[in-house]
């Protein structure tokens, strides 16, 4: 079952403005499986909070259907399960983390006893016990982005989405979060996650829709964003031989003393086998075969090519 569902979503912001009104969210479908981490990305502009604002219902679509664990996101019964940690959140100064958590959970309905046991489970989760009755005023970027994810799972979630759950957080927070999550996953919960940091995104993710400009470009499973289908690179003994590939087979990318990049014409036919035949019969020693990877980082930039356009900057600004 997904937990989310979006059908030909569009949406448009009215600017009065002669240019005209800015189109935010363009016709895009996608589905959020239960027990997934769905990863968000896109450029400045490209619709990503404006679509999480829908989901919450925070603001409305113009047009198309969304269904958030099977409700409309008009209906307040869908959020009851849901938890949300906004980028650039402002909480009260003066509450203590623990009061913080205290009073989302009461916003929540949770009873008393509900309540302290949900904080004396989330706070060590997100390495904030020792904390927990400092006042927010005196915490790091860090440790209100760590508070902000346990008010986010206070409600015990079925659906968490976070903006940005990891800026400001040092390396070894980002790598604690990053467990936090897994450790969610595993629970058979569902995690939308929106960030710029793509190496996070990969590390975590197991599908990532990106963004251009109110466009879906692409919904994949991070494997295939990363992998080059027709690209390999061969560990071998090659020392100084010329290695020649056929070119009804494919081409020789790069070669040296112990290694080959290859790339097939057809990742379908029998050309490796020729190629490892070819090898073999020289006596040279085959150590390993690898399907080469680029980041997914490297494949965003090759999905949403250029997006320095002017249209996309205004919409950034705007904060859609």
């Amino acid at each position: 079952m997904n937990v989310v569902d979006v059908q030909q979503l569009t949406k448009v912001y009215q600017t009065g403005l002669k240019r005209g009104n800015i189109v935010a969210l363009n016709q895009v479908t996608l589905g959020i499986a239960q027990g997934e981490i769905f990863g968000l990305l896109g450029p400045n502009g490209a619709g990503k909070t404006s679509l999480m604002k829908i989901l919450l219902g925070i603001t409305r679509a113009t047009s198309g259907e969304v269904a958030v664990m099977g409700l409309p996101p008009s209906d307040p019964t869908s959020r009851e399960k849901v938890g949300f940690l906004p980028e650039n959140h402002r909480f009260p100064n003066h509450v203590t983390g623990t009061g913080l958590l205290e009073l989302t959970g009461r916003l929540h309905g949770m009873p008393g006893p509900a309540i302290q046991q949900r904080i004396d489970e989330l706070l060590p989760l997100v390495g904030m016990e020792r904390w927990g009755s400092t006042k927010i005023r005196k915490y790091s970027k860090g440790m209100a982005q760590r508070i902000g994810l346990a008010q986010a799972m206070m409600p015990d979630p079925d659906l968490l989405l976070l903006d940005e759950p990891t800026d400001g957080v040092d390396p070894v927070g980002k790598i604690e979060i990053r467990d936090v999550l897994k450790k969610i996953q595993s629970s058979g919960k569902s995690v939308l996650l929106n960030s710029h940091l793509l190496s996070e995104v990969e590390s975590v993710a197991d599908r990532v829709a990106i963004l251009s400009k109110g466009r879906l470009v692409t919904v994949d499973t991070v494997k295939n964003l990363t992998q080059r289908q027709n690209q390999f690179e061969i560990h071998a003994s090659i020392g100084d031989r010329l290695i020649e590939i056929p070119p009804e087979v494919g081409k020789r990318i790069a070669v040296s003393a112990n290694r080959m990049i290859i790339e097939l014409k057809d990742p379908e036919s029998n050309g490796m086998s020729q190629i490892i035949d070819d090898l073999r019969h020289r006596r040279i020693d085959i150590y390993a075969i690898v399907p080469l990877k680029v980041s997914l980082e490297q494949s965003f930039l090759e999905k949403v090519g250029d997006t320095s356009s002017g249209g996309d900057q205004i919409a950034g600004r705007a904060g859609f």
